[in-house]
């Protein structure tokens, strides 16, 4: 694509406010924030269009703007990375602050009630919307997408380019000719009803008919409903009522997902720019979501505005437990670790990660390397090797990152990773960890919790039969033989 992305809608203000707290207030029965620091960030459109811009798309923002000072601070914030394109916001700038202590929200207090109204846009803005190579439209009910000269160039554009439109239950309906609609499931529930239809309930099969049923009525070619941890449903138009509704699950991810629409939305309209099909941008929407919140999603980006001036953030689930050790410490949490073999993933595998990670904030996995399994359990193991071990553990939700080790103790990690606790099973009482002085030295707690009585991968792999050898391959004059009689390789 070589025409930019160009995103339409409501531009806020967010503030994050994060502190510390130990005490509370002696006047009424709420916490005292102290060390607090202010973190602000573009919301709404202007979180979607520098989601875009850090993947590197050229963005360009059609927005309203307040003549006000967090307009201007959104304005500046803005300009660093994509281009903006705006009209007059009439009334204050929308803002929206979060108040955290310890990383758990504690309040949130909305001000500014400015809306777009119709009138003049200017130059800049039809310009923009001309020439779009892609457009997403990110609807926060504040009257841009319904605003008259604005929706007639998004009308004009729905029949040449694809349009992504994100949208609000106070918002305005999609366009003629959008590509795909991208509701929430409480969104598709409310623009469902506010057109007449009567589905009550939950689940897939609900959001299978409300999305068919927006389809139907806009004359979408797709609706995709986003699930939250459990991914998005997408319904597409020309496939009928008849047709299956196609499901992207998400892959686990732990944290607050503010933003994770903006981010689904984003790259879901970055996907269909560069002539992707409709289930392909859904499921990468989906994944990019997922990583969006497992790297921390819309409290990273103004971390990373903060310090680097970088709205780009690290996916949080490939990673880097270094990443998670930091976001947890920030937030004032416990991070805890545990280290193993884990070659043959079983039941008290499983019963030791849950139990570990409720002691903390975050559960980091220490694995062996194949080298070492091999040193410690022999020639013939492991069975599976560190990047599939490593896979699969990072695919269970009691697991925020993994990291491989390659000596025989995991000592040298621990004294880089600091754990505040280090977690073993039970069986271990009585035995000399090596790894226990270290975690000691720097102020951690060594930890044995219960095992799960006649389960280890030593146990299960002497129960299987032994391998036979595989019998000889058949000479060309035998496998000729063995053809005859035979058809398309089924035995007469």
């Amino acid at each position: 694509m070589t025409a930019p992305l160009v995103v339409i809608g409501d531009v806020l203000l967010d503030i994050d406010i994060t502190g510390r707290s130990r005490r509370l207030c002696p006047d009424a029965p709420v916490p005292v924030i102290e060390q607090a620091e202010e973190r602000p960030r573009p919301g709404g459109a202007g979180l979607a269009a520098l989601l875009a811009a850090a993947d590197g798309r050229e963005v360009v923002l059609v927005t309203a703007l307040a003549d006000d000072d967090p307009g201007r601070r959104l304005r500046a914030m803005l300009a660093a990375h994509v281009e903006v394109a705006a009209f007059r916001l009439h009334g204050a700038t929308p803002r929206k602050v979060r108040i955290h202590a310890e990383g758990q929200p504690v309040a949130r207090l909305d001000v500014g009630e400015g809306r777009a109204v119709d009138g003049p846009v200017g130059p800049s803005v039809a310009q923009a919307i001309a020439g779009a190579g892609a457009v997403l439209v990110s609807d926060y009910g504040r009257g841009v997408t319904g605003h008259a000269a604005v929706r007639a160039l998004l009308e004009e554009a729905g029949g040449r380019v694809p349009v992504v439109w994100d949208p609000h239950p106070r918002g305005d309906p999609p366009v003629p000719g959008t590509r795909l609609m991208t509701p929430n499931e409480d969104e598709a529930a409310r623009l469902a009803a506010a057109c007449g239809a009567a589905i009550d309930g939950g689940g897939l099969s609900a959001a299978t008919r409300r999305a068919r049923f927006l389809a139907e009525a806009w004359e979408l070619d797709g609706v995709a409903v986003t699930l939250g941890a459990d991914g998005a449903l997408l319904v597409e138009g020309a496939c009928g009522p008849r047709g299956a509704p196609f499901l992207a699950p998400a892959e686990p991810a732990r944290g607050d997902a503010c933003g994770a629409g903006d981010s689904f939305a984003a790259r879901a309209a970055q996907v269909l720019a560069d002539g992707g099909r409709l289930p392909e941008a859904v499921a990468a929407g989906v994944r990019r979501a997922a990583e969006f919140v497992g790297a921390g999603a819309a409290g990273a980006v103004a971390a990373r505005l903060a310090e680097t001036g970088s709205p780009h953030v690290a996916p949080g689930r490939d990673a880097d437990a270094w990443d998670v050790v930091e976001r947890t410490r920030r937030a004032g949490g416990t991070v805890v670790a545990t280290g193993g073999c884990f070659d043959l993933l079983h039941a008290g595998h499983v019963s030791l990660l849950q139990q570990a990670r409720r002691l903390g904030d975050c559960l980091i996995v220490c694995v062996n390397s194949d080298a070492s399994v091999r040193r410690r359990k022999g020639p013939a193991r492991p069975v599976t090797t560190a990047a599939d071990r490593v896979r699969v553990l990072q695919a269970l939700s009691d697991v925020d990152a993994a990291v491989v080790f390659d000596e025989d103790t995991p000592e040298r990690l621990l004294e880089r990773l600091r754990p505040d606790i280090w977690v073993k099973g039970a069986d271990y009482a009585g035995a000399a960890l090596p790894e226990a002085d270290t975690v000691r030295r720097y102020g951690g707690e060594v930890v044995l919790l219960p095992f799960v009585e006649g389960r280890s991968t030593t146990r299960l792999l002497s129960r299987l039969p032994p391998a036979h050898p595989a019998p000889p391959m058949p000479s060309a004059s035998n496998a000729m033989s063995a053809s005859k009689g035979t058809s398309k390789g089924i035995p007469s």
